[in-house]
């Protein structure tokens, strides 16, 4: 059996749902995006120890998710045809060692090479993290993205809170506390590795007398087609969430005079909306269809994204959460969606969203940050509030992938 057959073999997804290997992998996930959490919790430090401008910040930004988006498709690709069971304990080796770095950074330079080795780490993590999320669904495809990016937005929200407890009192040398978080991620994802591989040899003897890879029902154009939109909606989602995660806490101190601590406070508000909007994302659209759970997700969060800039800070605390817990849901559905899309293509598919994601969150908060340094940091709001409009894309999405795999025979 060669080996893009051996890879395509998928064990675990017709059978039992495991959830152990599900809380395992994210809990991973929340320890490595707790640990790349910091880098955008600790702005404000970074910004008044190094004098930088809002457009260097934006360059930090986009140096970790620029390194992030331009190697996961590359990874996926690479492990579709080549699975490799301890790759993400390397990958959370480049986070430890970008971590640590920052933690002692002398100058801009290197903050930006520490944002890439993290970026680096997170290139690895989240193309076969996603892959294992799948093999380990028992079909519960959604339900099984959700847990494993719940624990991304848990650590995200986690990350600001945890600054503001240790970094922001302690400055930036007390980054290397978190060494530990990075230390229990890998031994947790060795154990996940030895059950990875586990799944492989058992799935090696039957995947001699089963296709490569399921076939794709669908023609290549709507395939093509759907993957553009669903693209263009991560780009809507993630340019907003960049808007968020790294010029929050500057609106909040420019335009409400709250303090840097109360900022990181509301910053968690925000992320713990993140949080809860992940993790139900993916079972409503197991459920009732995911194409209706991105519809809600984008297009419904308009009217709360539109009336952000021109409240009071009560409501936009308010608006933020629900601008949270909305917008977050759809990210599950929409990799799902392209998952079926594309059968047999599990990490290509998943490293190209994710990366996708990182990239736009990165350039994203380069453009902005540029926005925000000649027309200040409301108007960055302003301009941003119209973008889940593009939600009106998903009309042209066909019909869930499942829902046709069921209806419609079989093609030549």
């Amino acid at each position: 059996m060669n080996t893009s057959a051996a890879a395509a073999v998928p064990v675990e997804e017709g059978g039992t749902t495991r959830y152990r290997v599900l809380g395992a992998i994210s809990f991973s996930h929340c320890l490595n995006d707790l640990i790349q959490s910091l880098i955008l919790a600790i702005y404000p430090i970074l910004k008044g120890d190094f004098n930088l401008s809002f457009a260097q910040i934006g360059l930090i930004t986009l140096t970790y998710q620029i390194t992030a988006s331009l190697l996961q498709p590359l990874v996926g690709l690479y492990t579709d045809r080549h699975p490799k069971p301890y790759s993400l304990i390397i990958g959370m080796s480049s986070t430890l060692c970008g971590l640590l770095l920052l933690s002692v950074a002398p100058n801009f330079e290197v903050i930006l090479i520490a944002a890439a080795l993290v970026g680096t780490g997170s290139s690895v993590f989240h193309p076969e993290s996603s892959r294992i999320a799948r093999l380990a669904s028992g079909g519960k495809h959604g339900l099984a993205q959700s847990v494993f990016q719940v624990g991304g937005s848990t650590g995200s929200a986690i990350g600001p809170l945890l600054a503001a407890i240790i970094v922001l009192p302690h400055g930036q040398p007390a980054i290397a506390w978190f060494a530990l978080a990075a230390l229990a991620a890998i031994l947790v994802l060795w154990q996940i590795g030895n059950w990875y591989k586990r799944q492989r040899q058992a799935g090696a003897p039957r995947g001699a007398a089963k296709a490569a890879a399921p076939a794709n029902l669908l023609p290549p154009r709507t395939v093509s087609r759907a993957v553009t939109v669903l693209l263009l909606l991560v780009f809507s989602k993630f340019f907003y969430l960049a808007s968020i995660t790294s010029y929050y806490t500057f609106y909040l101190i420019n335009h409400f005079s709250v303090s840097v601590q109360a900022s990181q406070i509301h910053l968690f508000l925000f992320l713990f909306a993140v949080a809860a909007g992940t993790l139900i994302g993916g079972p409503i659209g197991d459920r009732y269809g995911r194409k209706i759970v991105i519809w809600v997700s984008i297009l419904g969060v308009a009217p709360f994204t539109l009336a952000l800039p021109y409240v009071n800070l009560l409501w936009t605390s308010i608006l933020i959460f629900i601008v949270g817990l909305i917008l977050s849901s759809a990210f599950s559905a929409i990799l799902v969606y392209a998952q079926e899309m594309m059968p047999g293509k599990i990490g290509t598919v998943s490293g190209m969203f994710f990366g996708f994601a990182f990239g736009m969150g990165g350039v994203g908060a380069a453009v902005l940050g540029v926005v925000a340094d000649h027309y200040g940091i409301v108007f960055v709001y302003q301009l941003c509030s119209f973008l889940p409009l593009m939600g009106l894309l998903t009309v042209f999405l066909p019909d869930d992938v499942e829902k046709f795999r069921h209806h419609e025979p079989a093609r030549a």
